[in-house]
């Protein structure tokens, strides 16, 4: 799923456009994976190698020496199968997953500098694809003043429109459901300290 030069414009404008509602800045991160987990082959593929001794010992009268050439074979065809990306994903248990889509939301939210407006009011909305995993993270000053709860529209239209393979609308929707929010909270003030777009990493 592929996000056009149109498309990270309309977001930026409807960055623009929510930041002249309130006080708050609004910083949008679009991820293709959290992490290229390079290290499920490999832990898969040793699985299948430490497993395949067992059988030729019991029903075979193999030769160590071929059992052993035969375990580093079974580990050398694994790991290349299991590096094929649709299968490599299907491997990684759910929990994972998540746990690293948290974790570079968390990352591009330092990175982005979310967290250092004069007024603590950065807010980001991260959404990692492969993960199909959706985040927003406020800061201190936001976070004081919007529960965690309140956030969940924001989140669910994002997801929405991503599902149907819509990334734009989905995050327009999602920049302008915060909008709503931080309006209440910080209404406008200030000058603009964060670019206005869509970073895609």
């Amino acid at each position: 799923m592929q996000i056009s030069n149109e498309d990270a414009r309309r977001v930026a404008e409807a960055i623009r456009a929510a930041e002249q509602k309130t006080a708050a800045e609004i910083v949008c991160v679009l991820a293709r994976r959290s992490s290229d987990y390079s290290y499920v082959p490999a832990l898969w593929a040793a699985f299948a190698a430490l497993a395949t001794p067992w059988p030729l010992i019991a029903f075979s009268h193999l030769p160590v020496r071929e059992i052993f050439a035969l375990q580093i074979a079974v580990f050398v065809v694994a790991a290349a199968v299991f590096s094929l990306t649709p299968l490599r994903a299907a491997l990684i248990p759910r929990r994972v997953m998540r746990a690293r889509a948290h974790r570079a939301a968390l990352e591009q939210f330092y990175t982005r500098g979310v967290c250092r407006t004069r007024n603590r009011g950065g807010v980001l909305i991260f959404a990692s694809l492969a993960e199909r995993y959706a985040r927003i993270v406020p800061d201190v000053g936001v976070a004081e003043k919007i529960a965690d709860e309140e956030w969940r529209g924001a989140l669910d239209l994002l997801l929405q429109e991503m599902r149907a393979g819509r990334i734009a609308e989905g995050y327009i929707a999602a920049i302008e459901e915060t909008a709503r929010l931080l309006g209440r909270h910080m209404p406008p003030g200030g000058r603009d300290e964060l670019p206005d777009r869509l970073y895609v990493m």
